[in-house]
Parts: C-alpha cells; sequence; structure tokens
C-alpha cells in the first residue's frame, strides 16, 4: 500500500478545496501510486491563520519542550524507516537502501536539533557607564515558508523543519507535488510526537502560485528553499521585495580535482558510486572531472569499469545499486547532454543511453575528450553523466573550476598536504572535501557561495535563518 496523501493544517490531514489533483507517478513502472491533492486559497489562508496563532504560544514554549518532541520524532522516524524508505522508492525511484538510509540518517536532523535548541544562548555586553546593563538576545523569527525538492523529499524537509521548530519558529512547508509520500508521513511524525497543532502546516499546488502567496502574505517572515539556481532568484527577488530574510540552497556542478600523487584507483571507484548515487540527482554530487595528466589513463580505466558494473532497474529489485531518474524530462535532458558532447568531439567510453520499454532508466555515462565550454561542463547535468578531462597544474585546474558561477560542493584526491591546503583555500565553494565525502552531516555547515545559495542548511549556522537579534540597553 502506498502512503495516503493529504494536506496538513492546523493538526488536521485534509483533502483540500481545491478541486484539482495531481497524479503521483511510479518512474519505475510509470503507473499511478495516487492523487495529490491541491490546496486552495482557503486552505492557504487557514494555513496562514494557524500558524500565525501557534507561534504566539509556541515561540514562548521551553526549549525543553520542544528538545522533546524532537526526540520523539527522531525515535518514530526510526521505528517507521522501512515503510517510509518503501514509498519513498515507489514515488522517487532511489534504491530502497538508499530510501531506507536517508530516514535514519535524517532522523539524526531531529535529535541534533532537539539538543542544540537548548543551547540557543545571547550575550552580555559590558557597559561604558556601570549603571547600564547590555545585553543581546535571540528570538524567533515568525512564521517561514519553505518550499522542498523531489530528489531527498524527507532529507530537506526535515531538515528545514526541524531547523524551525527547535529555533521557536512555525512553518508552512510545500513540499514536492512528484515525490509527496516522505513529507507526509513526516507530518505524521509531528504529529504523533505531540506538535501543537498550527506549528507545521503542509500544502500542495502549483509551486509559483503556492510560493508567491505564501512570500507575498504579510504573516511569513522568513523563507527557506532547496532547488534550482534560476527559481531561486526568482524566489530571493520577490523576498527580497517584502524585505524578507532567506536560506537559499541552490544548484551546482562539483568540480572533482584528483592529483597525481593520490590513491588513483581507490578514488576512481569511490567517484563512481558518489556519482550514481540517486541516479546524479543530488545538488552535491561530482559532476566535472579534473584528472592530472600522469593519473589521467589509470582513473579513467578504473572509474569507467565501476560505473559499467553498475547494476540499474526497478528500486525495490534485489541488488540494484541505482534506480531510474525522477521524471521523462530527465531522460531528454540526458540525451541533450551528450548529443551536446558528440557534437564537440567528446567520446562516451560507457553507458549513455536509455534502457528498456518502461519506467526512466538511464545508463550511466562516463565521457571523456570534452571542452570546457560544453554544456556538461558548463551546466549542472543532474543525472548519472560524468565529464572527465586532463589538466597540468594545480593554477590550471583552479581557474577552471572556479570559472563557473556556482559554488556549492568540491573533491580533492590528493596526498599532498601542501597541495590540498591550497586547493581548499583556493576553491571557490561552501563545503570542500579531500580525500573523503564528508559533508551532509547534522552538525556541519550546509550551502554555497555565489549562484548556490545563501545561508546554511546544516550545523549552528542554520539557526542564523531562523532567529533575529534583539539588543537591550537599560539604566
Amino acid at each position: 500500500m502506498y502512503q495516503d496523501l493529504a494536506l496538513y493544517i492546523d493538526g488536521e490531514f485534509i483533502q483540500g478545496g481545491d478541486r484539482r489533483e495531481q497524479d503521483v507517478i511510479n518512474p519505475a513502472t510509470q503507473e499511478v501510486l495516487g492523487k495529490l491533492p491541491h490546496a486552495s486559497r482557503a486552505d492557504l489562508d487557514r494555513a496562514l491563520a494557524a500558524a500565525q496563532r501557534a507561534f504566539e504560544s509556541w515561540k514562548k514554549t521551553s526549549p525543553l519542550e520542544r528538545s522533546r518532541i524532537l526526540r520523539k520524532v527522531a525515535e518514530l522516524a526510526r521505528e517507521r524507516a522501512q515503510d517510509i524508505g518503501r514509498n519513498l522508492t515507489l514515488d522517487q525511484g532511489k534504491p530502497l537502501a538508499e530510501a531506507v538510509a536517508e530516514i535514519m540518517t535524517c532522523s539524526e536532523h531531529a535529535e541534533w536539533h532537539a539538543e542544540e535548541c537548548r543551547r540557543i544562548y545571547g550575550r552580555v555586553i559590558p557597559p561604558r557607564n556601570p549603571a547600564v546593563r547590555q545585553f543581546v538576545v535571540r528570538e524567533p523569527v515568525g512564521v517561514c515558508a519553505a518550499f522542498t525538492p523531489w530528489n531527498f523529499p524527507f532529507n530537506q524537509a526535515i531538515r528545514k523543519v526541524s531547523a524551525a521548530v527547535a529555533a521557536g519558529c512555525t512553518i508552512i512547508l510545500k513540499g514536492p507535488e512528484d515525490t509527496p509520500s516522505a513529507v507526509v508521513a513526516m507530518a505524521q511524525l509531528f504529529h504523533d510526537a505531540g506538535l501543537p497543532p498550527g506549528v507545521l502546516n503542509i500544502v500542495w499546488g502549483v509551486p509559483s502560485e503556492i510560493s508567491t502567496y505564501l512570500i507575498e502574505s504579510p504573516i511569513v517572515r522568513k523563507i527557506s528553499f532547496t532547488g534550482s539556481v534560476p527559481v531561486g532568484k526568482q524566489l530571493s527577488a520577490l523576498a527580497g521585495a517584502h524585505m524578507k530574510r532567506t536560506t537559499m540552497e541552490l544548484g551546482g556542478h562539483s568540480p572533482v580535482l584528483v592529483f597525481d600523487d593520490a590513491d588513483v584507483e581507490p578514488a576512481a571507484e569511490m567517484l563512481a558510486r558518489m556519482k550514481i548515487r540517486n541516479a546524479g540527482q543530488v545538488c552535491i554530487s561530482p559532476t566535472r572531472f579534473y584528472v592530472q595528466e600522469k593519473a589521467y589513463d589509470k582513473f579513467v580505466a578504473r572509474f569507467a569499469d565501476t560505473i559499467a558494473s553498475i547494476k540499474v532497474g526497478d528500486g525495490l529489485g534485489k541488488g540494484v545499486e541505482m534506480g531510474p531518474l525522477a521524471h521523462e524530462r530527465r531522460l531528454m535532458a540526458m540525451e541533450t547532454f551528450l548529443d551536446d558532447a558528440s557534437q564537440r568531439g567528446g567520446r562516451v567510453v560507457t553507458g549513455g543511453s536509455r534502457m528498456g520499454e518502461k519506467g526512466y532508466f538511464f545508463s550511466p555515462a562516463v565521457v571523456t575528450d570534452i571542452p570546457d565550454d560544453s554544456k556538461l561542463m558548463t551546466e549542472e547535468p543532474f543525472g548519472p553523466i560524468a565529464p572527465v578531462t586532463r589538466f597540468k597544474t594545480i593554477e590550471e585546474v583552479l581557474k577552471r573550476a572556479n570559472s563557473l558561477p556556482f559554488g556549492l560542493a568540491s573533491y580533492v584526491f590528493t596526498n599532498s598536504l601542501k597541495t590540498a591546503t591550497a586547493v581548499s583555500n583556493g576553491l571557490e565553494a561552501g563545503m570542500v572535501n579531500i580525500n573523503h565525502f564528508g559533508v551532509a552531516l547534522a552538525e556541519t555547515p550546509f550551502g554555497g557561495v555565489k549562484d548556490s545559495g545563501l545561508g546554511s542548511e546544516g550545523g549552528v549556522e542554520t539557526f542564523d535563518g531562523y532567529l533575529v537579534t534583539k539588543f537591550i540597553t537599560q539604566i
């Protein structure tokens, strides 16, 4: 059985007043899983009113009570991980092991915020006049509106909700209409954990209509969005017009720098498996591979062999390592990237074609001999295609890696401390991984620079988006 789909407003699961519904499709079979109800304007107004009303009491709620609820959410998430993960595989496509791991690891976000919300401290400022007291307090910003993507439905939703709830804010979340099951399940977790009505609200509908209505509402004081750069810029501009703070976790095009002195073959195998995670539909996926000349042939051979060995199939199938792409439009995008690469002299070493007659399956591909101004090297593929190119010097590769307007994640493989220091200092990215993959933990910052966004969706920096500073002086 697939998840029952609904809106969640003021503590109730409802079907909504908009007559429009959306089919939710299984990308492995193209079968309809369920019907997703859309919110009407009246539903949105109800959610806004509920969030505003709940904020008046929730902002005064003890951090110990917020912590208790978040701990319970984490506990329930782990108990229900198999069921939530199965439904996530059905509507998103990723292998069941990946889906269950998403639920299990992301329960840590609720747990971590349960701890950290007890340490939202202010400070005392020594006065110039001994008769004066000066201090700073941090207060919740108010009602938040959040918008989350289809590639990691549970991950992205629980990050935003946990941060808002921990900070004392209330939140209205519009999740991904294509992959809604995990977000509805998350609402049930908070509901069963005892979160008061109105603190969390879930709505669905036409994205542009929902986002515009919520952002323009005077009730909403903060916006959090994870998604593409173009949409992020539109929402940022709209929020800016109303002087509302934003957290934007936008797209990337993560460079990978592999130096001659690296452990080349282990690095190639690790990167290949990282690349096919969620069929490459990951904002921090390694996407531009720069390999130093002496290591190049060895890297390409092991990398391509590993990619070619990946078992692709229905995410519920035994031993499947990569599921289908989430939408048919992603298949078309992959073909566009490969057509451009071919026209520009690129060589497809392995993969690169649709698979089967049903479902959105695509064989992961490795492309070499491709120029830096090709689509694959300048636009985020968001799929299982890996372009690999050579470089000679640190100076050259840093210039090439930093040439794009993106700056989310980056990856470096070297056994030289001098090289690691120089490259980590020189890369224009919000996150730099050296010889491993260490991002996206609850306790670490998660965010980019340049067009890749503003603010953080992890670590103590998360709270900067959900708290305002108030300075108090008295005599």
